[in-house]
């Protein structure tokens, strides 16, 4: 019970542990592990004769046995025949299941782990895959200036909740992946079982290793782009590895769909190249096949510079030239740099390589999926915005995981699932209701209180100086939350662009406000850290610090609080940067109300009754003045809008607008902030067809891959010289066209030696602008006639400027799409 991490979503085995030891539980922040550890024997001793503690601990450990075992969810789907698979592999370079396991850095690792616990509360057969860092990410504290100090205590993988994989042998079981100049880097795998997920983390902290290796996963998202790159050939291409390892030692099925988190792991696509071109024996280009029909890849990434990026030169220092001791023996390493291909020479981009390998892509939000399709744009060209593969799975949070356990009862995650929303919830009142927020709030402010000390102190004051810390926040004053990492587009310090304007808003003697911010940036940007050190700065004011305080070491623990006990959650991004945000669920899960700029998962679940959307300065190109007015925007909101609502209380002292809007909240985001909403999707959006499109491509010894690929190569020796001719339009009786009017478009097409049956030819039809460009465009398949004579009649779909083209695009069935091979001859 305390090595599956089950425990850290549970309550009823968290109660069982501290009733081992309450105050050595407390003590060691809530660790199963650390708690047995430190406990008094002859309190175990006492406990093993104990029937009640006995009988207590058998329904726990019974109800974990029942959980593990019982069909869930994905198994009724399966019984339906839905056609999922039998497993599926998760790769990211991060997982924050738990403060008690440190693999995290922030919303990516949280939003991974996540994932993991909602794919177990689902029964989703999911292996998840990632690297083990011996110092995890940094450790905050601040100077006694407010500047951001990072260190990295070491981890003690044996006092986690982990378990080496071994050989039958019992020796540990060993990755091995080569490196330049005939060197090998080795690896043990680690497992931690999340409910019914295993998740395999590998360490290159081993002595045989060379010192520069053994040093490999030391840090998260540390070192410089030899070491970055190196990192990620173990998550990608050792990841595989292990994974592969740890089936064959426990029968586990194999994955037959590969969902990759982020670019970093990328490489893990090339592995499975390597297998098919060293296993079945298939060429590159029919392995290609094989491996994007069953791959789906996710990114986080809203802008360009925030992909990865290496030196072509040291992309292939790492993969040699795909000779017997390469890292990848006969895989082309030119082939490989293709995969990786950007508009700058001499640069691979992993995001590319990462579409390029997978048949099935998303975004984290509806807005992120359009920003993407933007952004990527160009591997598609001569296809429309709208046309761009890439779709959008909107993030979702882990309910157990992130409600308070006093709202447990009404927002369970069996709960959301129903899709019922809060059943139940009606028969407490509002005064409960604001009871209970209320109490979260007073816990909160403990938490404050008890933060601020402890990090004054580590700034170097004494503890005889600070008893006004005693007195930081006020339980009855309206709390705003602000906490996330702090790159600069995310605008931690938006709040400070008028400070006398913020400082009359938390003084206020009538509708006060009070504000706790926490935030890490990230070692190498200055930037941020000069953001935190800023904020810090105002804080530090005695006239306004029992008001706003800055909470340094943001994790997961201090997230609970925050999320829980805040009136308001603030986020306020440059629109559109931020891809998703899922603090601000976790927030709404617990009643909060969201105050945020219409961006992420904000600009689709925003309506008008959740919350406050802050108004975006559309169109204005000078960021500062950008800054300026969205910021007065705030402040405008928080002293018209929010302020008054939370502080207009009915004769009984509870805020009657504020409460509706909460229980509005409670209600409508509770079920779609959900990650089993999430998971949900993936599995029917993404893993159901990507686990049908891989068997398409390897049953009947991959006859499926080979017949693409030589479609493909077909495809490409004639594609250059296919022909769009003559096209011409007719209107029945010659009329003007107007809106619901049918035309008919004829075409002249050369398809340079392919059959009819292997392309699509189309007429689209929209709106023109000045540019003549179509936009608003729908498409009709024309028909082939004789001498390449293709026609089809359609009805127009808008009215005002119209106009027309003819297109010829690829058309397979074991396609996805047609613009899946990024090929298209226009008019």
């Amino acid at each position: 019970m305390a090595t599956n991490l089950r425990w850290t979503w549970h309550p009823p085995t968290q109660d069982l542990f501290a009733a081992v030891d309450p105050q050595v539980w407390s003590r060691v922040g809530g660790d199963p592990l650390r708690l047995l550890e430190e406990v008094p024997a002859e309190r175990l001793r006492g406990l093993a004769q104990d029937d009640d503690f006995l009988a207590r601990t058998r329904a726990v450990h019974d109800d974990l046995r029942h959980y593990l075992s019982v069909p869930r969810w994905y198994q009724q789907r399966q019984a339906e025949g839905a056609g999922l698979p039998s497993s599926v592999a998760y790769f990211s370079m991060e997982f924050g299941v738990s403060e008690a396991l440190p693999n995290y850095s922030g919303g990516l690792g949280v939003l991974a782990g996540d994932h993991l616990k909602s794919a177990s509360d689902l029964g989703v057969p999911l292996i998840g895959v990632g690297l083990f860092y011996r110092s995890g990410y940094f450790r905050q504290a601040l100077s006694a200036e407010g500047w951001q100090q990072e260190h990295y205590p070491v981890q003690d993988p044996k006092g986690l909740p982990l378990e080496v994989l071994t050989e039958p042998s019992g020796a540990p079981l060993l990755v091995r992946v080569a490196m330049p100049a005939g060197r090998e880097l080795r690896a043990r795998i680690w497992k931690a079982q999340v409910g019914r997920v295993p998740l395999l983390l590998l360490d290159t902290d081993l002595p045989d290793n060379d010192d520069d290796l053994r040093g490999t996963t030391d840090r998260l998202y540390g070192g410089d782009a030899d070491h970055r790159i190196r990192q990620e050939i173990l998550a990608g291409i050792g990841g595989v590895r292990a994974l592969r390892a740890y089936c064959e030692l426990t029968g586990h099925p194999e994955p037959e769909v590969f969902h990759t988190n982020e670019g970093h792991a990328g490489f893990l696509g090339l592995e499975r190249v390597r297998e098919l071109h060293g296993g079945p024996g298939l060429h590159f280009d029919e392995a290609v096949a094989a491996v994007r029909a069953g791959t789906v890849f996710t990114t986080h990434t809203p802008v360009r510079a925030g992909i990865d990026r290496f030196p072509v030169d040291l992309v292939r220092h790492y993969f040699g030239d795909g000779s017997s001791g390469a890292l990848l023996p006969g895989v082309p390493t030119e082939r490989v740099l293709a995969l990786g291909a950007e508009d700058k020479p001499g640069m691979f981009n992993m995001a590319h390589m990462g579409l390029r390998l997978a048949q099935r892509a998303n975004g984290v939000s509806a807005l992120h999926g359009g920003v993407l399709r933007t952004m990527f744009r160009g591997l598609w060209p001569g296809f429309g915005v709208e046309e761009v593969p890439i779709g959008s799975v909107t993030n979702g949070v882990h309910g157990p995981t992130w409600s308070a356990r006093e709202l447990g009862k009404l927002l369970g995650e069996s709960e959301m699932d129903s899709g019922a929303g809060l059943r139940g919830m009606e028969p407490v009142s509002d005064p409960l209701l604001w009871e209970l927020r209320s109490s979260l709030r007073q816990r909160l402010v403990d938490e404050v209180r008890r933060r601020l000390r402890q990090a004054w102190l580590q700034r170097g004051a004494s503890d005889l100086e600070l008893g006004w810390c005693d007195s930081v926040f006020d339980p009855d004053v309206l709390t705003i939350g602000f906490a996330r990492r702090v790159p600069t587009y995310k605008r931690l310090t938006l709040m400070l662009r008028d400070t006398e304007r913020l400082r009359r808003l938390l003084l206020d003697p009538e509708r006060p406000v009070q504000l706790v911010v926490a935030g890490k940036s990230h070692p190498a940007d200055e930037g941020g850290k000069a953001m935190i050190q800023q904020i810090t700065r105002f804080a530090d004011d005695p006239e306004v610090r029992h008001r706003i305080v800055f909470l340094p070491d943001y994790d997961m623990s201090l997230a609970r609080y925050l999320v829980s006990g805040c009136d308001v959650w603030l986020n306020t991004p440059v629109r559109p940067l931020e891809a998703c945000g899922t603090s601000g669920m976790k927030a709404a899960l617990n009643g909060a109300l969201n105050l945020s700029v219409r961006d992420g998962w904000w600009d689709e679940l925003f309506d008008g009754e959740n919350g406050w959307a802050i108004p975006n300065a559309d169109g204005v190109t000078d960021q500062n003045r950008r800054d300026d007015l969205e910021a007065a925007a705030l402040y405008e909101l928080i002293a018209t809008g929010v302020a008054p609502t939370f502080y207009e209380r009915s004769a009984d002292g509870v805020p009657g607008k504020w409460m509706s809007m909460v229980r509005h909240t409670l209600a409508t985001l509770g079920p779609r902030v959900q990650a089993s909403r999430m998971v949900r999707e993936y599995v029917d959006r993404y893993y159901g067809p990507a686990a049908r499109s891989a068997q398409a491509m390897t049953e009947h010894d991959h006859r499926g891959a080979k017949e693409l690929a030589e479609y493909g190569a077909r495809l490409g020796s004639a594609w250059g010289s296919v022909r769009i001719g003559s096209t011409r339009m007719s209107v029945p009786d010659g009329a003007t066209p107007l809106l619901g009017g049918r035309i008919t478009v004829r075409a002249q097409v050369d398809l340079a030696g392919l059959a009819p049956s292997d392309v699509d030819v189309e007429v689209v039809v929209g709106r023109v602008d000045d540019a003549d460009v179509l936009h608003e465009f729908s498409t009709e398949s024309m028909r082939p006639g004789p001498d390449g004579d293709y026609e089809a009649t359609v009805t127009l779909p808008h009215a005002g400027p119209a106009g027309y083209t003819v297109r010829v695009l690829p058309k397979h069935p074991l396609l996805s799409g047609p613009a899946e091979l990024g090929r298209i001859v226009l008019a």
